[in-house]
């Protein structure tokens, strides 16, 4: 029988809450930052301007890594200096909650960003004021998923961690603890 949680939820439940608790020094469980979703989008605008009418190896590509199906985002009004005109595909997006959420975090922070050329670490510019954090890649295909066969011309995406965080340094100190491998750090706010 398989578990419905993902070990890195356990881990969050078991280990990471308890150590937040302590450092932000909350009484209250529930007060302490979590995880709610993750979104991944990849842009198209530039493949479908470049005259291939066929996106579905991005498709394929964004669904192999999340393990769910995209939705195709279109444009809402026509703007003439970027040759888009309204309904054209402009984006694939996907969100993940709960387990796949968790698989998805353990997979980029074990995985995908070992294999990330000359890597030291991701800066902590990327929290916006809310305590959520934005990753962007230009190459798709450092996720093991990507069959690079299919992929007719490399393609970004980008990756935003959202979380229940009232502020930076709690989002900093959540994602740190899930194993984010951060470069700098953020120093706690002073009262």
């Amino acid at each position: 029988m398989t578990s419905k949680k993902s070990t890195l939820q356990d881990q969050y439940e078991k280990e990471v809450v308890k150590k937040l608790q302590t450092e932000l020094n909350r009484k209250n469980v529930h007060a302490i930052p979590k995880l709610e979703k993750v979104k991944i989008n990849i842009g198209i605008g530039s493949w479908i301007r470049s005259g291939n009418k066929d996106f579905q190896p991005i498709i394929d590509n964004l669904q192999d890594i999340t393990g769910q199906k995209p939705i195709t985002n279109k444009s809402k009004k026509a703007i003439s200096n970027f040759k888009l005109r309204e309904g054209m595909p402009v984006g694939l997006t996907v969100t993940l909650r709960k387990k796949r959420m968790y698989d998805f975090i353990n997979k980029l922070v074990n995985v995908v960003m070992p294999r990330m050329r000359d890597f030291r670490g991701i800066s902590t510019k990327g929290f916006d004021k809310n305590g959520n954090y934005n990753i962007g890649m230009n190459d798709v295909s450092i996720f093991p998923e990507v069959n690079l066969e299919n992929t007719e011309k490399i393609h970004g995406i980008q990756i935003t961690v959202n979380t229940s965080a009232k502020t930076p340094y709690e989002g900093y100190l959540l994602l740190k603890e899930l194993g984010f491998p951060f470069k700098d750090e953020i120093k706690p706010p002073t009262k």
